[in-house]
Parts: structure tokens; C-alpha cells; sequence
């Protein structure tokens, strides 16, 4: 099972060497995708990652950081699939919660060459806590988080996933309102992708340093990181030792 990091930046202006964020699991050759940041799709494409081999796609919330490649990924496949015909008949599942987001979006390909008509269908589904995915082998679940607040009408939009697939435990983040957010995830996670756009590094890894966590990726990497990458990782060391690393656009991973 291979991770492929697309897009390692927060919300930031655009920054040299860095997109904004997203990442996909492959497993059995099918990619499971990992929010939808700015570039993902030409990142991915690059890198020769087959993106007709998207089964589905997880946005955490609709920021712009985390959606905004949404609408050219889905164009990308269907522009490789007049190329060779190779998704006729399939199926993307996408979740996402905002409805507004999603309508925008499709909206937005709408308007483009042959009204974004495909030969493959694209499944739009909301998310809600507890499990959102189990197929061949890959199982995702979502846990709400406050980094939008706590909604008064009691629907969650931004959510942090748990990705288990070949004994293995993957826990993404997306965007925190408290590090505590995090804590219902990681019990026993052989890796955390870990948000540093609202909290600094030193300070995530000393709040999960007695925790069960096996390996700790930082991914949306916020000023501390951007500023001063080799400090930043020298003090997250200092506190957990080799178990760290800074996620880098274009970046693949075995685990």
C-alpha cells in the first residue's frame, strides 16, 4: 500500500514547491483520494499516478485549500477518459458534506465542453460520524471535528478519517479547531497525517508523545514549517525521534 502526497501546503498564498493539500492511498492499483487541493490532479498526473484508477474521493471540509482542485480533478479524468474510453461504466464516490460546495462545483463543469457529460458516473455522497466506506478492502470513517465551530442546526462539516486497509491504520487530520480533535482517532494508528496550519509542530508532537502512534507525517504544513522546514523538523525529533517526518509534494511512501 503506497501513499502519494499531491499537495502538502495550508491555506496559505501560493508558495514555491508546494500545492495545497491532498493525497491518495493506492491499494490493488485503485486510488482512494484524500482531499482536493489547488494543482492535485496536474501533481498526480506528473508523477504518473494513473488517476482513471480514482475509486473515490474524501473531502474533510470545504475550504478552499481542500476543494479547490476538486472540479479539475474530476475534469482530468474525464478528459483522460475521451482518450482511451477506459471508465466507461464505472463509478467515483465522492463525499463530501457541504451541499453547496458540491452543487457549485458541478455547477462550475457544467458549463464546460459537452455539458461534463461522462461515460462514468460520479456518486456524490454526504459524510456523518461513524463508518463511510468499506469496499475491497479499504475502510474509511469519519469523525466530526470543531475547526468550523460547533454548527447550531447539529451537522458537522468538517471531519477528520480514519483509513484502515491491510491490517494498517492511517489517521488524516484534515483541519483541527483543538488538538484534542485528533485524540478519537489515533489509539493504536501506525500513521497520523497531521495538520501544522493551526498549531505548531513542537506542539502536536509533545501532545500525541504517550500516545499509541506509530509514525507522524505533517501534511498542510502552516508558517512554522514553511518558514524554517529543517528547524521544525530538528524539534519535532527532539520529542519523538525518528517517528516524524514532513510530507513534500510529489512525495510517495510505502507502509
Amino acid at each position: 500500500m503506497k501513499i502519494h502526497f499531491f499537495g502538502t501546503c495550508a491555506g496559505t498564498e501560493p508558495m514555491p514547491g508546494r500545492k495545497h493539500v491532498s493525497f491518495a492511498v493506492e491499494k490493488d492499483n485503485k486510488l482512494y483520494w484524500f482531499d482536493a487541493g489547488e494543482g492535485c490532479s496536474y501533481t498526480a498526473h506528473l508523477m504518473g499516478v494513473d488517476l482513471q484508477s480514482v475509486k473515490s474521493i474524501f473531502i474533510s471540509h470545504s475550504h478552499m485549500d481542500h476543494v479547490g482542485g476538486l472540479g479539475n480533478l474530476l475534469w482530468n479524468i474525464r478528459k483522460l477518459d475521451s482518450l482511451n474510453g477506459r471508465m466507461a461504466g464505472k463509478k467515483i464516490d465522492v463525499f463530501i458534506a457541504n451541499d453547496r460546495t458540491w452543487n457549485g462545483v458541478m455547477q462550475l463543469l457544467s458549463q464546460t465542453e459537452g455539458s461534463f457529460k461522462t461515460s462514468f458516473t460520479i456518486n456524490r455522497q454526504g459524510i456523518s460520524d461513524g463508518e463511510i466506506y468499506n469496499e475491497d478492502g479499504i475502510r474509511v470513517s469519519a469523525f466530526h471535528n470543531t475547526h468550523l465551530g460547533v454548527p447550531e442546526d447539529g451537522k458537522w462539516m468538517s471531519y477528520s478519517l480514519l483509513i484502515e486497509a491491510e491490517g494498517k491504520r492511517i489517521a488524516f487530520s484534515g483541519d483541527l479547531g483543538a488538538l484534542s480533535d485528533i485524540d478519537p482517532l489515533i489509539d493504536n494508528c501506525d500513521l497520523l497525517l497531521m495538520e501544522t496550519g493551526h498549531f505548531s509542530p513542537e506542539d502536536v508532537c509533545s501532545h500525541i508523545r504517550d500516545k499509541n502512534v506509530g509514525t507522524l507525517g505533517f501534511i498542510h504544513s502552516g508558517r512554522h514549517i514553511l518558514r524554517d522546514a529543517d528547524n521544525e523538523l530538528a524539534k519535532a525529533k527532539s520529542i519523538l525521534g525518528d517517528r516524524v517526518f514532513i510530507a513534500e509534494d510529489a512525495m510517495t511512501i510505502e507502509i
